[in-house]
């Protein structure tokens, strides 16, 4: 039907144009290549785009949170898996690369999760991971408080190596003092910047300043466990062993699973135990009680770390009880059987005993490496470590980089002297070692005293090589780990 309009006829249906053929053929192609994307995504070829996606996208801020739970329970790494404080910080940096608070928070995980590495040498790695992360921060934010912090702290472990150089540990403190001014003008109350500020003081001998921002970071920041824990170690540093106790233990209840904190512990009861003469103390049972509760959550998070037994078999050593130390330290070694360091403590152990030719092979391996095969191992340390037939381990000698093993090659050099004989002409051997301390640690009065001894002991059975020798091996310094 159509109707009249302004003269003209009106129809509901237009008419149609005539048929285009290069319109005819895009329709016929554009046929054809629909027909073949739904062939190729029947049969699996291509992904449909409105299909699920596998697995939802996860936010930073759920990995941030679980990195956090991950802190709190003590799982701080897990070499097995990256079900950890430090894969979680990882993934959420996959998500968010450019979030200067993420790589400072891993940096900061990174640095506390070398303490329960179990040499020096797997300590330095992880502390150099902290600072490569750290670095990213700073350059991401530069003029973010917490970040120069976190890198104050991070410079500051990282001086503390005892595989660094004294030229090394001195630039790594200046550089850690610069971050951590920054950090506090930047804002003057931000706790944690208090906190690794004094932690830096500290280490540069500053100790009333250290004091001061430890404190006034615990007023700031009562539920933080940085300042509790830096606040107990300035406290430590003056001998007020009670007091900073009680702040270690302040920081274990805001985080129970971190095993280093209750070894602070028990390492300050140990040193109230000594302040005692008595030997029978009940302290030393409540310090192996925290060395205990320390191993204890290591075993429950598949940490190895040596150093609870040692601190356990260094108590039953300074009461006497050698035997039941040489199992702990037996112990610790089980962990990492190439370890020299758990060789030099367990050595030591062996001296205090008195037991100086079980000693001299241990210390031997300790300050001059050595090789072992099972047959070595079991003559020395029975069927506790576990080596097959045909298979044998290297231990590497230690550096001499810090007093702990310059006082390791005391006690080999005084062991050395003890069993020199005109045949095996073991004093020539302690000599040199004299030597590399003299070279090393001139100034050092403690040790240079010990050093002399053993020479003049030497001197004598070189001369005399008739006199028996019947002198105690002896070295006026214990190391702690």
């Amino acid at each position: 039907m159509s109707q009249i309009q302004n003269g003209k006829s009106f129809n509901l249906h237009p008419p149609r144009s005539k048929s285009n053929p290069y319109r005819i053929m895009l329709w016929a192609f554009l046929s054809l290549g629909a027909i073949w994307m739904l062939m190729q995504v029947k049969q699996g070829k291509v992904e449909s785009p409105f299909n699920p996606t596998p697995t939802p996208t996860r936010s930073a801020e759920s990995y941030i949170l679980a990195a956090q739970a991950y802190f709190d329970a003590g799982k701080l790494d897990d070499p097995n898996s990256d079900q950890d404080a430090i894969g979680a910080y990882q993934q959420a940096l996959r998500v968010d690369p450019q979030n200067a608070l993420i790589w400072a928070e891993l940096a900061r995980i990174q640095t506390y999760s070398s303490s329960t590495l179990s040499t020096d040498q797997l300590r330095l790695n992880r502390l150099q991971e902290a600072l490569d992360s750290v670095e990213q921060a700073a350059a991401l934010a530069p003029d973010d408080s917490t970040v120069n912090a976190i890198h104050a702290f991070v410079l500051d472990w990282n001086a503390s190596s005892n595989l660094v150089s004294a030229d090394d540990h001195e630039a790594y403190l200046a550089k850690a003092e610069t971050a951590a001014t920054r950090a506090y003008l930047l804002d003057p109350q931000n706790a944690l910047a208090l906190s690794f500020y004094a932690e830096v003081l500290l280490d540069q001998n500053k100790w009333d300043q250290a004091n001061q921002y430890a404190t006034q970071a615990v007023k700031l920041a009562p539920d933080s466990m940085d300042a509790h824990r830096v606040l107990g170690l300035v406290l430590e540093s003056w001998g007020y062993y009670f007091d900073a106790i009680d702040e270690y233990i302040k920081a274990s209840q805001i985080t129970p699973n971190l095993t280093f904190l209750y070894l602070r512990i028990g390492l300050g009861y140990r040193q109230l135990a000594l302040a005692t003469g008595d030997v029978k103390s009940p302290i030393y049972n409540t310090a192996m009680e925290y060395f205990d509760k320390a191993a204890t959550i290591n075993d429950q998070l598949g940490i190895k770390d040596p150093y609870p037994y040692i601190a356990t078999a260094k108590v039953y050593s300074q009461q006497g009880y050698f035997m039941t130390a040489a199992i702990n330290a037996r112990k610790a070694l089980s962990y990492d059987i190439a370890n020299p360091d758990t060789y030099g403590q367990l050595g030591m152990i062996y001296v205090q005993a008195r037991n100086y030719e079980t000693a001299l092979p241990i210390l031997r391996c300790a300050v001059d490496g050595c090789t072992m095969s099972k047959k070595d191992f079991d003559g020395l340390f029975g069927e506790n470590i576990i080596l097959t037939e045909d298979t044998s381990v290297t231990i590497a000698p230690l550096p001499l980089t810090n007093l702990n093993v310059a006082y390791y090659y005391v006690r080999y050099g005084s062991v050395l002297a003890y069993l020199n004989t005109a045949e095996n002409g073991y004093c020539t051997h302690s000599l040199q070692l004299m030597t590399q301390l003299r070279l090393t640690y001139p100034d050092d009065p403690l040790l240079m005293q010990n050093v002399e001894d053993n020479e003049a002991t030497c001197r004598s059975l070189m001369e005399n090589p008739a006199v028996i020798h019947t002198a105690t091996p002896t070295a006026s310094f214990t190391p702690t780990p």
